[in-house]
């Protein structure tokens, strides 16, 4: 029996067995060599033992059909997807306890399926960041959950690969949620309780879980019913609508839709005293990291946050105003086209060079290798005459850029990071990477309602910080930049650019990176000087903001996940920042972005 027939015929063994342990007769089971498992629907995609059929290879390909079969045959997709919530993270989280459920009945219901999970287990956190965790930070949450959720649901402890990692977290966790996981195993043979259970757990993590469409779950319910005559199930529509996207940020899908519910243009207090989900200020909403502290620890202070805000670009003028402005950052742009075009091509070409696909060779299934084609028409029957598109190893990235919006700003150099702005985008966005663009600047000149507020107190001596902030979002992470590009125009307008205070911005943008889900998160600034607040600074000392600053860039730089690099115009930022460069014109700005931007996604 040749190799190529006994691979046949093992791939047909596993499609039956996976039919049998489905109970469905539809499953289908392909072979890959692209290094990944993955299924869809009835269909599942295992990574190939090859010829020699080697038995750590055999089992993972088992155990990889297997748990296909198994969310078959135990999960609700309509349930889950009503009871999933709406926060990416807390999804995560509640998506790895289904999937800990389904395998663990599995795996008490066949010894040979538990043997196939365990060895599909181990070839899954080969790639999961928890074997490379080095602080608590860094252990993905959904697979420290999942991992202490099977050990209650199986009684068997996690491979040794990922022990050092989970040990970083599961304290935490235990002393957050130890008695929900203690309970899991009362639900198991339940989807809707252990849901309920799920829900309760994440929110024991301190994530949100709220679902606008769980009040009406019962309503949807009794109307799938009285549709099911008609064919149609308005169910089915809810099963993804969770993954779209954080309620907090604004969806691809809904173009035009005004964001009538965007809280973050409400001052912080009023925010936190109506728990509404939008609150951005420098305490910012805890992420799934929920161990992660907020701010660094020092002495620095705020006198008062009644009258700081963060506000979407939008808010800050109308629309016909908008407009104007957007109409003559274009005039800006017409004379730097070639420049602008030559930038946009550097570093499209860096960035895809970094996502170039290779082929794999002599490979028993996949494209033709044309190169072969003398071999096969020779010898038909021999294998090893294909080639399999491989994708090379390119994180799931986002940036953000925060942009100083300082009255030092004023003229060519806020144009020029407009223009930038509006470059990096585009081209980021032609490249399959998220970004987001944010502004920071302060509401009055010279302390406003803060100052007011303190002169009414009576003077308290070192108040700390004395100026209202506004935080700008231009763009957000997950907008298309179709929907940002009149937004970015904002930055030429008259009057907006005043005081800056580096410190608290750079905690605002921090904190909005460390919630996102992305695997790697980079933050670039650019500022043209040091943190200038006249009313703080005659109040607290003049070197107030910028001991902070110090203090909030060596805390990102050594403890956080966060790539932090600084472009100084005018002003020598390498001071500060590890990764910076100082450029004396603001015309080097493009150039200087860009290299910084692609050293960034370089390979180690």
């Amino acid at each position: 029996m040749t190799s190529q027939t006994r691979l046949d015929n093992f791939r047909r063994a596993l499609a039956g067995a996976a039919r049998a342990i489905a109970r469905d007769s539809e499953v289908e089971v392909s072979f890959s060599s692209s290094g990944q498992s993955r299924a869809s629907g009835r269909s599942a995609t295992v990574v190939s033992p090859g010829p020699d059929l080697a038995p750590k290879l055999v089992a993972e390909a088992r155990g990889a059909a297997d748990a296909m079969a198994l969310k078959l045959r135990h999960h609700d997709a309509r349930l889950h997807g009503k009871r999933a919530p709406v926060d990416l993270e807390a999804r995560a989280v509640f998506d790895a306890l289904e999937t800990a459920r389904v395998e663990a009945l599995g795996a008490k219901q066949f010894g040979g399926v538990k043997d196939n999970l365990a060895a599909a287990l181990k070839a899954r956190l080969r790639s999961d960041a928890i074997t490379r965790a080095r602080t608590a930070e860094e252990v993905p949450l959904e697979t420290a959950v999942e991992l202490l959720a099977r050990e209650r649901l199986t009684g068997e402890a996690p491979p040794d690969s990922v022990r050092e990692g989970l040990d970083l977290i599961a304290p935490w966790i235990e002393e957050k949620a130890g008695a929900e996981l203690d309970a899991l195993a009362l639900s198991i043979d339940d989807q809707a309780g252990f849901a309920e259970l799920a829900r309760r757990l994440i929110e024991d993590l301190e994530m949100s879980v709220d679902d606008p469409a769980e009040d009406n779950l019962d309503e949807d319910e009794q109307e799938d019913d009285a549709d099911d005559e008609q064919g149609q199930d308005e169910g089915e529509e809810d099963d993804d609508a969770p993954a779209d996207g954080d309620m907090e940020q604004r969806g691809e899908e809904d173009e035009g839709e005004e964001q009538e519910g965007d809280s973050e243009s409400d001052n912080w207090d009023d925010a936190e005293d109506e728990g509404e989900p939008g609150d951005d200020s420098t305490q910012p909403r805890q992420s799934a990291r929920r161990n992660w502290a907020d701010a660094p620890p020092t002495s620095y202070k705020v006198f008062t946050t009644s009258h700081d805000e963060i506000v979407a670009a939008d808010e800050l003028c109308d629309e016909e105003e908008l407009e104007r402005l957007r109409a003559y950052l274009d005039n800006q742009l017409q004379g730097m086209t070639g420049v602008v075009t030559r930038l946009a091509n550097r570093l499209q070409r860096r960035l895809m060079a970094q996502q170039a696909r290779s082929w794999a060779f002599d490979q028993e299934e996949g494209l033709l290798d044309s190169a072969r084609l003398a071999r096969v028409v020779v010898s038909p029957g021999r294998s090893l005459s294909y080639k399999i598109e491989r994708d090379t190893d390119f994180k799931d990235t986002v940036v953000s850029l925060l942009i100083d919006n300082s009255g030092s700003m004023r003229g060519r150099p806020i144009s020029i990071a407009a223009i930038c702005a509006d470059i990096m985008a585009q081209t980021l966005e032609r490249c399959g990477v998220k970004s987001e663009i944010l502004g920071f600047t302060t509401r009055a000149w010279k302390g406003g309602q803060s100052r007011e507020d303190w002169l009414g107190a009576g003077r308290p001596a070192n108040p700390g910080r004395l100026n209202d902030l506004r935080h700008i979002i231009y763009k957000e992470a997950d907008e298309p930049y179709r929907h940002a590009r009149k937004q970015l125009g904002l930055m030429m307008r008259e009057g907006l650019l005043k005081e800056n205070i580096d410190g608290e911005a750079l905690l605002w943008a921090h904190q909005r990176l460390i919630a996102r889900s992305e695997e790697r998160r980079i933050l670039m600034v650019i500022s043209d000087g040091a943190p200038v607040d006249d009313s703080t600074g005659s109040a607290n000392g003049g070197t107030y903001l910028e001991s902070h600053l110090r203090s909030v860039i060596d805390w990102i730089e050594s403890r956080s996940p966060v790539e932090l690099a600084a472009i100084g115009i005018g002003h020598d930022v390498t001071r500060y920042y590890e990764r910076a460069v100082t450029i004396m014109d603001a015309e080097q700005l493009g150039g200087a972005l860009v290299d910084q931007l692609a050293a960034l996604f370089d390979v180690d």
